[in-house]
């Protein structure tokens, strides 16, 4: 009885720490979404609010504006090309690691401008712009050409792909559209079965001719005399009369 109730109890608590541990997952997955969520959101804002500054506003702030879009367009573009090509081609596994490199510089550079453009002293944004400029220019172009090479190894592979296929499909639409007419197909002997040995077709040998004379002539071959017949116990032979009985 004392072993039941421990085995019950086991169950009980494993189908409470089974609950615990899915609801928590259940709620770490439901925050990873609002966050994700939250997250789109504010970029959609602010890449918004940076567009109509570059737009709306001139000088020092319209320029700084400019170059947070363009640097931030530019590296969620790269993000987004190599994610989805390294899931389908392993070697871009190293293409990744730097463009997380960069995304390093590429924040601490976001970030400064975001600063640049909330200082007060334009004189000291003025002196600083030229610089940012340079380095917003040097990252974005690493992460064009790593974009772009990407890109283009896909393209590349597709047009192999497309090139193998279609020399595939011209050779089975050939080996489908070859057929030949009864009349251009050569023309077979006609199976000739052997005669068996002894019969009397086919052409004679010497030995199987019938009786010649000395020309070559074949015999003409006489009639049975009847008078030679044989005759056989039950028959009478020929002119012997029924003895007639006297009374």
């Amino acid at each position: 009885m004392d072993v039941v109730i421990l085995m019950v109890a086991l169950l009980f608590v494993a189908f409470v720490a089974l609950g615990v541990f899915v609801s928590v997952k259940a709620v770490r997955a439901a925050k990873r979404g609002v966050d994700r969520t939250i997250s789109q959101a504010r970029r959609t804002v602010e890449e918004t609010t940076l567009r109509a500054r570059s737009i709306g506003q001139t000088g020092t702030a319209g320029e700084l504006a400019q170059l947070r879009l363009r640097l931030r367009t530019s590296m969620r573009a790269t993000q987004d090309a190599l994610q989805a090509g390294v899931a389908e081609d392993a070697s871009l596994s190293e293409s990744v690691e730097l463009f997380q490199r960069l995304s390093a510089h590429g924040h601490e550079l976001d970030d400064e401008l975001r600063q640049l453009e909330r200082d007060p002293d334009r004189a000291r944004v003025a002196e600083r712009l030229q610089d940012v400029r340079e380095r917003t220019e040097r990252i974005t172009h690493a992460a064009d050409s790593l974009r772009w090479a990407a890109r283009d190894r896909a393209r590349k592979f597709a047009e192999d792909d497309l090139s193998s296929l279609s020399a595939q499909i011209d050779v089975e639409s050939g080996a489908l559209r070859h057929w030949s007419s009864a009349e251009e197909q050569p023309e077979r002997e006609p199976m000739v079965w052997p005669e068996p040995e002894g019969s009397g077709a086919g052409t004679a040998g010497p030995e199987q001719a019938g009786p010649t004379g000395d020309q070559g002539r074949p015999e003409a071959i006489e009639p049975p005399d009847p008078r030679r017949q044989q005759t056989y116990p039950w028959q009478k032979a020929p002119g012997q009369a029924k003895p007639e009985t006297t009374t």
